[in-house]
């Protein structure tokens, strides 16, 4: 059998004269897990205690299920003696500074997260984040109005991070937002497939000044400007056109996200784009869904 040197025992004489602090980040192995505690070592002299409810305060988390003996976690010291001459340990409290500045940087990027939606609360949902409990406003929930919340309890749902306030612990997340693109995408890929002279059923969705928005059987939004929607000339798109009325389309033209249509060319069967406009306009955004013209047309002026 070898001599044990003091060589040997070097690690754990500096071991115990480390100095653990209160608020302090250590680093140690899991050796435990039961019901009331999880055991750390941290190599240092005593071991690292975490009460039960000093791991989650996320309802789905189980120490059972998600931790496991052997993993390398970090934790902050709560207490340098739990009465028991252990080191007291908060596993949530690090992970909680690790994850704001997740949430921080996932804002920043626009990156996607995956939450189980746990319950309806006024205005909105909750749901968990990294173990943090965040709110989703019922206008960030869907793409149009929600009125009963509690019937998407339990669904998964993708969202961003819209608001992430360390102080006050106050965490917001949008799924409207990540619906929103995808529809984009999808609005882009279909206009894609849109051929000039292809003739549409659609319905009209809104009555500007100069003109028409049609939305069409396929989804898509596109403008009948004034001087397109009849053979007569208009003062106004009402004279002959109301809300909700169905009309049949031509695709004139498709061009930066913009779709232009007529609705006299299908009678004429004629395809040509107006150039020259017979009244001034100026045009307003106003939020139109799926309406793609809204803010590529702001500001805008044509002239006679």
């Amino acid at each position: 059998m070898a001599k044990e040197t003091m060589a040997d025992f070097e690690e754990e004489l500096k071991n115990s004269f480390r100095v653990v602090r209160e608020g302090q980040k250590l680093k140690g192995m899991i050796v435990d897990i039961n019901d009331e505690a999880v055991t750390l070592d941290l190599g240092y002299y005593v071991p690292g205690v975490i009460p039960m409810d000093e791991l989650s305060d996320d309802p789905d988390f189980s120490a059972m299920r998600d931790l496991k003996i052997g993993d390398q976690v970090e934790a902050i010291v709560l207490a340098r003696d739990d009465g028991q001459g252990n080191v007291e340990l908060s596993l949530k409290e690090a992970r909680q500074q690790a994850a704001w500045e997740k949430f921080r940087e996932w804002m920043e990027s626009g990156e996607t997260v995956s939450v189980r939606i746990k319950e309806s609360v006024n205005s909105g949902v909750i749901a968990y984040l990294e173990g943090i409990r965040a709110f989703i406003p019922a206008s960030q929930l869907d793409l149009g109005f929600v009125e009963d919340t509690s019937a998407y309890i339990g669904r998964q749902v993708q969202a961003r991070v819209i608001q992430a306030q360390e102080q006050g612990e106050k965490l917001v997340l949008s799924v409207k937002s990540v619906l929103r693109d995808k529809e984009a995408e999808r609005d882009r890929s279909r206009m894609a497939k849109l051929v000039p002279g292809s003739i549409f059923e659609g319905k009209v969705e809104s009555l500007m000044p100069y003109g028409a928005f049609v939305r069409l059987d396929n989804g898509l939004t596109g403008l009948v400007h004034i001087s397109k929607i009849s053979m007569k000339r208009l003062r106004k798109p009402s004279e002959v056109l109301s809300v909700g009325q169905d009309v049949k389309v031509k695709v004139l033209e498709v061009k930066d996200g913009r779709i232009s249509l007529s609705i006299k060319d299908v009678e004429t069967n004629t395809s040509e784009i107006v150039t020259d406009v017979e009244e001034d306009f100026d045009y307003q955004c106003e939020d139109f869904k799926n309406n793609p013209f809204g803010a590529l047309l702001a500001g805008i002026k044509l002239d006679e």
